[in-house]
C-alpha cells in the first residue's frame, strides 16, 4: 500500500484558481497509475482526472475538461491537480487516488487513498 497526502486545497472566489498536490510516501509511485475524486455535499465521490505511470496518457471528466490539469513527477512522487477557472460547482474535497499500472476512472479500481482537501469556491 502507498500513502497518500493531498494538500492545497482552500476557498477561492470564481474564476480563480487552485493548485492540489498529493505526495506519497511509503513506496515509490513509479507504477502506479493516479487519479483524481472528489465528492461535493450530498453526493456521490465522482472521478475527476487520471494520468498514467508514464504520464503518458491522462483522462479528464467532462465538467473539467479544458480547465482542470492533472501532471506527476515520479521523482519527487507527487502528483499534481492544477485548477482552473474554478466554478460554484467544483466545490468537494478532493481525494487522490492510486492504483497499479493500468489507468482507471472507477473509484472501485483505486486501492490506495488519501484523506482528501477540501475547495470551496464562493460565488
Amino acid at each position: 500500500q502507498v500513502q497518500l497526502v493531498e494538500s492545497g486545497g482552500g476557498l477561492v472566489q470564481a474564476g480563480g484558481s487552485l493548485r492540489l498536490s498529493c505526495a506519497a510516501s511509503g513506496r515509490s509511485l513509479s507504477g502506479y497509475a493516479m487519479g483524481w475524486f472528489r465528492q461535493g455535499p450530498g453526493k456521490e465521490r465522482e472521478f475527476v482526472a487520471a494520468i498514467s505511470w508514464s504520464g503518458g496518457s491522462t483522462y479528464y471528466a467532462d465538467s473539467v475538461k479544458g480547465r482542470f490539469t492533472i501532471s506527476r513527477d515520479n521523482a519527487k512522487n507527487t502528483v499534481l491537480l492544477q485548477m482552473n477557472s474554478l466554478k460554484p460547482e467544483d466545490t468537494a474535497v478532493y481525494y487522490c487516488a492510486a492504483k497499479k499500472y493500468v489507468l482507471a476512472v472507477s473509484a472501485a479500481d483505486f486501492g490506495s487513498w488519501g484523506q482528501g482537501t477540501q475547495v470551496t469556491v464562493s460565488s
